[in-house]
């Protein structure tokens, strides 16, 4: 699997989050089911212009290097760094490989010269384009966007910069020669320059999955021009159509418009967890963030707002109460009733997340069974429904699913400071005391405090629990 990464040249945002999380997701059922998987997420440290359609303009990361007096390396290693925090905050797992644009230089250059030399590219003035009319001539360029290449020409704007370089308007840059002020440049045959942004997926997805691969993501704002592109290359250079599925997660809006740095109405996720941001109420956790992204179908739109982030950390927090319980239960042999219908609907249940993980990694339903395979573990907990009852094999069936599930699928977990455990079970010791010597004020005062922070102190038929605050 080859995921399109981070253009480092900022920090990440929730549209960021989406995309590693969706995959993370695509990564972690597939281990999950026994296959073997080599994940590749590029870093883009070189060629992706300002103006990302027509191929023209100025190197993003020479140009935040330029304002912040930074070598660009020191800009893409700075913000390659924070990337990784966000996602190990958010618990992705980290890709198998993840190779840079600028490590794969001669790589590209070699794809290059191939398309060049079957005819699909052509030289001018130190730059090299892919020619889109030859290429349809045998192919269909926009095949995937669904765009028809006479609708495109129609459309194109006669004044881009650099048109007087191409043969065609559609044409887009292998490589481009770069000029004296620019940063960041290598020799090649054709001269000094950089190779475009497209290019870089297709010298890289090939060299470490082979020319075709299974599964090519990405954000829908990539399938056209960069996957279209991507296609076009590795069909020029390898002869062979290089993806055999492709995945686009939907975007994240607020109030509706696509959220981007280009657009400048993004958050960026160090933003969300300090709260340090004029349209955040409060800060929101990593979890939190990952359970929001999580409840809608990956092909959805997900629209930003306060309200939505406080319910998702609210339904994130009931889930791991449920699974902190689950993870404590144990089978009990004891004298019950056999309750079929109850283990008809924990099979089904159980079954009905596999079900809709196989069926386009359908997020949003596993959670809703998961919740409601929470309502049998809380009734097990609470005796009101015997594990007996149950049978061993229907009752470790609602355990391991609840907890693969929930820790190992969709990769939540619970987040908790440092010896939490341990601090609120002193409390609760207190608590117990108080209670037991008649100090209700004590027991009010310590049931408040740790209210504030968030704990709730349960007093049940068996002794004294604590749970998160939904």
């Amino acid at each position: 699997m080859y995921v399109c990464g981070p253009t480092v040249y900022g920090d990440a945002h929730l549209g960021h989050a989406r995309a590693a999380i969706t995959f993370d997701i695509v990564f972690r059922y597939l281990t999950y089911l026994g296959y073997k998987v080599r994940y590749v997420r590029n870093i883009t440290d070189v060629g992706h212009l300002t103006d990302e359609v027509a191929g023209e303009g100025e190197d993003r990361i020479a140009k935040k290097a330029k304002l912040e007096r930074l070598e660009p390396m020191e800009v893409v290693q700075r913000y390659t760094n924070n990337y990784h925090r966000d996602m190990d905050q958010l618990n992705v797992w980290r890709p198998s490989i993840e190779p840079r644009a600028s490590g794969h230089i001669s790589e590209q250059i070699e794809l290059v010269q191939r398309i060049l030399n079957e005819g699909f590219a052509y030289e001018s003035h130190g730059s090299v384009y892919f020619d889109i009319p030859r290429y349809n001539q045998q192919h269909r360029y926009g095949k995937l966007s669904g765009r028809n290449i006479d609708d495109m020409l129609a459309n194109t704007r006669e004044d881009l910069s650099g048109q007087q370089e191409k043969r065609n308007p559609l044409d887009f840059a292998l490589w481009k020669k770069a000029q004296p002020e620019h940063l960041m440049h290598w020799p090649s045959p054709w001269g000094n320059g950089f190779p475009g942004w497209h290019l870089e997926c297709s010298a890289m997805s090939s060299k470490y999955l082979g020319k075709q691969f299974d599964i090519h993501g990405g954000g829908m704002d990539l399938t056209f021009p960069h996957h279209e592109c991507e296609i076009a290359q590795s069909e020029a250079g390898n002869h062979v159509e290089p993806v055999r599925y492709w995945m686009h997660n939907n975007l994240i809006t607020i109030n509706g418009q696509k959220m981007g740095r280009s657009l400048g109405n993004f958050i960026n996720l160090n933003e969300i967890f300090t709260g340090d941001h004029k349209l955040l109420l409060h800060a929101y956790t990593p979890m939190t963030v990952r359970f929001f992204v999580l409840q809608a179908h990956y092909r959805s739109t997900l629209d930003f707002s306060n309200e939505a982030l406080i319910a998702a950390r609210k339904a994130y927090k009931r889930l791991i109460n449920g699974l902190r319980i689950a993870k404590r239960l144990e089978f009990k042999d004891t004298q019950a009733a056999e309750d079929t219908q109850a283990k008809e609907e924990i099979r089904k249940l159980a079954g009905a997340c596999q079900i809709a993980m196989d069926d386009d990694f359908n997020t949003a339903v596993v959670i809703a069974n998961l919740f409601n395979l929470l309502k049998f573990v809380n009734k097990i907990h609470t005796d009101a429904l015997a594990s007996a009852a149950l049978g061993e094999e229907s009752f470790q069936l609602l355990i391991q699913t609840t907890v693969e599930f929930t820790e190992n699928v969709l990769g939540l977990k619970e987040e908790q400071p440092d010896a939490l455990d341990q601090l609120v079970n002193a409390l609760l010791e207190l608590y117990t005391d108080a209670k037991h010597n008649k100090a209700y004020d004590k027991v009010d005062q310590i049931r408040a405090r740790l209210k504030e922070v968030g704990i709730l102190v349960k007093d049940m038929r068996n002794g004294i629990e604590w749970a998160y605050e939904e």
